[in-house]
């Protein structure tokens, strides 16, 4: 007998209605990209999204140009991923950079390769995307139901909150794509961690990723240069050293460069109570040239117009390295070269995780198997930043939740096909 009745845990779960149509919960890309999987193996599905407005982390990304994936060689973006790059590679294999393309592409929109190769739509703008998208999950008969917000998943069934008031549900299977805990605001607020952990489910806490730090500026520096940017400088960490660009802002430090470093820099402060950001200040000089270059400088020169000379530092480039080094104007040309090229930032915490980019943390992948269902939970696969990665910005983060969204659905739908055939047909 292939029907199956109940979806069953080791602690039991709700008898199943089999004409109920799946649940996807959760209407960011990764439940998107799974209810689409679904629908287009035949399975009848509801997405049900707490927001008034389905897609709405996506939106704000797309605020600034909607960075959908990255065109660096494909072998090279496998890499991105850190230890869960090898949990993360199926997932990504068969949804690999170039297909994210495709399938924009056939919703009608254009993509190009920009800068760093980062990969834009041609109208930098995330809502005519989500309004194709959408408009084609419909049209293959997903339903969608925003306002339902799911408070409970217990033995009971799918408790969700609507603008009707309770509703339970009793689906052949469910998929959770509910995200982190990043930018709670727009939806992503880990309210789901009690539930899983009830069922037994193993969860890591979660932590900020992509995110600013905390620095004990001086009163004096950040009145003068809160919000002024650093341009044209590299970083180095456990992470290795980076070009790019941050921002000083009134709480510390933040913007890519620093993103870029987050992980490794909160890994460092979490194990040994102490990270820096290593700056080069002028790393299109060697430590030789610019000890040279500081060294022609006329010792009756101010220690501005030396800097200026010398070493091209001016406004906020060389009031950092004031901050950081108060004796700096008294330092050799080759000692002061050194800071230059070697200046440490101490930092003192992440900021908080709901002002982060991303988070990491959630569902350990120990505890899912290769479809991405819970072992404990058969019927029950969850997907996106709700499971425990994280990646840097520059178009992972999107690429991962869509290639993770479409695993799980098409493995929820091997399951389904596999155990309850009937179950979550779309009616004739």
């Amino acid at each position: 007998m292939n029907q199956v009745n109940t979806l069953t845990s080791s602690a039991g779960l709700w008898p199943v209605d089999p004409a109920q149509p799946v649940a996807v919960i959760g209407g960011g890309p990764a439940g998107l990209m799974a209810a689409e999987g679904l629908s287009a193996r035949g399975h009848a599905v509801t997405l049900f999204e707490a927001m008034p407005t389905i897609g709405r982390k996506f939106l704000l990304a797309g605020k600034s140009g909607l960075n959908i994936t990255h065109a660096e060689d494909y072998a090279r973006f496998r890499t991105r991923f850190g230890v869960a790059g090898a949990s993360l590679a199926p997932a990504l294999d068969a949804f690999p950079p170039q297909a994210v393309r495709d399938w924009a592409d056939a919703l009608g929109i254009e993509t190009f390769v920009g800068t760093s190769d980062r990969v834009f739509p041609l109208g930098l703008k995330a809502s005519p995307l989500l309004r194709a998208w959408r408009a084609r999950l419909e049209a293959s008969g997903v339903r969608i139901r925003t306002r339902h917000r799911m408070v409970g998943l217990d033995r009971s069934g799918l408790h969700l909150a609507t603008p009707e008031g309770d509703l339970l549900l009793r689906p052949p299977a469910v998929l959770l794509a509910l995200g982190g805990a990043s930018w709670p605001r727009l939806g992503s607020d880990a309210g789901w961690m009690s539930s899983l952990a009830a069922l037994g489910v193993a969860l890591s806490p979660f932590r900020p990723a992509n995110c600013g730090f905390d620095v004990a500026w001086s009163p004096h520096f950040l009145e003068r240069f809160a919000g002024a940017p650093l341009k044209g400088i590299t970083a180095t960490s456990a992470a290795g050293c980076l070009s790019g660009e941050c921002v000083v802002s009134r709480h510390g430090i933040e913007g890519s460069l620093v993103y870029a470093h987050a992980s490794a820099c909160r890994d460092a402060l979490e194990a040994e109570g102490q990270a820096e950001l290593v700056f080069d200040l002028a790393p299109g000089r060697s430590l030789e040239r610019l000890t040279a270059d500081l060294a022609r400088q006329s010792a009756k020169a101010s220690f501005s117009t030396r800097l200026r000379k010398g070493a091209g530092l001016e406004g906020v480039k060389a009031a950092l390295l004031r901050e950081v080094t108060p004796e700096a104007a008294s330092l050799s040309p080759e000692g002061l070269a050194s800071r230059i090229k070697h200046l440490p930032v101490p930092l003192l915490r992440p900021r908080p995780i709901a002002e982060a980019i991303s988070s990491a943390g959630g569902v350990r992948w120990e505890g899912l198997d290769e479809r991405m269902m819970v072992r404990s939970v058969p019927g029950l696969f969850v997907a996106g930043e709700m499971v425990d990665w994280e990646a840097p910005t520059g178009g992972y983060l999107l690429t991962a939740c869509l290639a993770m969204g479409r695993h799980a659905g098409l493995g929820l739908a091997d399951w389904l096909e596999e155990h309850a055939p009937h179950g979550s047909a779309k009616p004739e």
